[in-house]
């Protein structure tokens, strides 16, 4: 091993782990992000204990996380005077935070795996498990995965018969294995990760089928996008120009099957008979409306979808239930309220309540879908607890994510949920990019991110089950204890 100690050797893992996160979207250079994965594993292999390989998979997820969740500083951006001093803080703690699932990776596959290409493997091994516990714990957070770099290439397909976690697998075991090349002749280490990039893409190259379009009179869907910045959405000046802008593209020539708004797309509280949701159905000539907003129950707030019929009759509700920490609720709620700690995307400021789970919406003749708000996309999980739906419906409110990376990142996950359920999706935006995703994942048309407009589209058809949509990510978690059990005792048997 190198002379690397202390600092040097801390910083050196964090720059690896920055460098890694330039795979991801909106940057996607994929070849530099499997030579800086290498690079971390190689820091692990020359790690002399477990405490110090955990040290640098702690460091090198810091500067990893660091990167990709750079967007994470907007929402405290929205409201400067009141909320701008907690960002820079919002930004280390999630870094150093969501880096404690590296540091247990970095830690445990040295700990149980004997040198060699056994150490190598459980670090790949391990690293997976950590991003599932990291999709999974306290409500998950499976946001930049580190499969995630492959998202804008053939490469992506390789989530239908594997998910997202066996996507992650493949690839940190061929930068674990072009660490272990690497170690011998770099040569020979830039050839394994030659081999890697093009296994990947030509795998996923092999399940790309030519686009599929929609039967001729397919039912037509209008997509509405107002692009209300979230510093204005609210605000009492800007608030009724946003609603009068999309009840005018609502009403524009044309006679769609279903209209679709975004998440929390009207400044009032939806309650039956409001007469915003009549002036909606008007504008719609009674054809049914698809629109998010914030309701009460009581004491209780949801973030829904509701559906609207003639005269803005409510005839079906779904209530967001993946809610985001902090974002949408505050975790031991009464205490917060207590000290004066509140949410940022409840008008009340004290949070939304969760809804009872994954519903059906039955469309008519668009079928049943599977409504998805903002969020809720981000995990492959939520997909999977209802009947198989004929498409995916998801709105949201990327103003809250900023104007680069987050929305870019948002929806490359969206595009990836249609890839793995083979189903098409439409996603509407607030600020965009609202758009038309076919069941392999390509966006076939698109209202660009920061602009104001409205679409009207078919709906591409569903592909069969895929073979992760049929099965989840339990296999993979059975693999994954099965081969770090395998280690150990192996480990075990040659310290015997």
């Amino acid at each position: 091993m190198p002379e690397l100690s202390g600092w040097r050797l801390y910083g050196i893992a964090a720059v690896t782990g920055a460098v890694a996160a330039l795979g991801q979207v909106p940057f996607s250079v994929v070849p530099v992000a499997l030579l800086a994965l290498s690079a971390a594993c190689l820091l692990f292999l020359w790690a002399a204990t477990w405490r110090l390989a955990a040290l640098v998979g702690w460091w090198a997820g810091a500067g990893y996380f660091a990167i990709t969740l750079h967007w994470i500083v907007e929402p405290f951006l929205i409201d400067i005077p009141r909320h701008g001093w907690m960002a820079p803080f919002a930004l280390l703690a999630s870094a150093f935070g969501f880096s404690l699932f590296w540091a247990l990776g970095f830690g445990l596959a040295h700990a149980i795996a004997r040198p060699g290409w056994p150490r190598a493997v459980a670090w790949a091994v391990a690293m997976t498990a950590g991003e599932m516990l990291r999709g999974y714990i306290l409500t998950g957070f499976p946001w930049a995965m580190l499969g995630y770099v492959w998202s804008e290439g053939p490469g992506a397909q390789l989530v239908a018969p594997l998910g997202p976690y066996g996507l992650t697998l493949v690839t940190l075991l061929g930068c674990a294995a072009a660490a272990l090349a690497w170690g011998r002749a770099r040569a020979a280490g830039a050839m394994v990760l030659l081999a890697l990039w093009g296994a990947v893409l030509g795998g996923g190259a092999l399940l790309l089928d030519p686009p599929a379009y929609a039967a001729p009179g397919a039912p037509v869907i209008r997509l509405v996008q107002p692009n209300a910045p979230q510093h204005q959405k609210w605000d009492p000046e800007f608030a009724l120009a946003f609603y009068d802008r999309q009840i005018g593209y609502t009403a524009a020539p044309g006679a769609p099957d279903l209209t679709i708004w975004s998440e929390t797309a009207i400044p009032w509280l939806a309650e039956p008979g409001h007469p915003a949701l009549i002036r909606i159905s008007e504008a719609a000539q009674g054809r049914p409306v698809v629109i998010g907003a914030q309701r009460n129950e009581g004491y209780l707030a949801f973030n829904s979808l509701l559906v609207l019929g003639q005269g803005g009759r409510i005839e079906a509700v779904y209530d967001k239930h993946h809610l985001v920490p902090l974002g949408e609720y505050i975790p031991f709620g009464e205490l917060a309220r207590a000290v004066g700690l509140r949410s940022f995307a409840a008008q009340d400021g004290f949070g939304f309540t969760s809804g009872p789970g994954p519903a059906l919406l039955d469309l008519g003749s668009l079928g049943r879908a599977l409504p998805l708000i903002c969020y809720e996309a981000v995990f492959p999980q939520d997909l999977r607890g209802t009947p198989r739906p004929g498409w995916l419906l998801q709105i949201t409110n990327d103003a809250w994510f900023g104007t680069f990376a987050g929305p870019q990142q948002h929806l490359a996950q969206a595009r990836l949920r249609s890839i793995e359920q083979g189903l098409p999706m439409i996603r509407v935006a607030n600020t965009g990019i609202s758009g038309v995703i076919d069941a392999q994942g390509r966006l076939r048309a698109s209202i660009p991110l920061g602009q104001a407009g409205f679409l009207d589209a078919t709906l591409p058809p569903a592909r069969a089950a895929t073979p992760y949509a049929r099965m989840g990510d339990w296999p993979l978690a059975l693999l994954l204890l099965l081969a770090l059990g395998g280690l150990f005792l192996q480990a075990r048997r040659n310290r015997n």
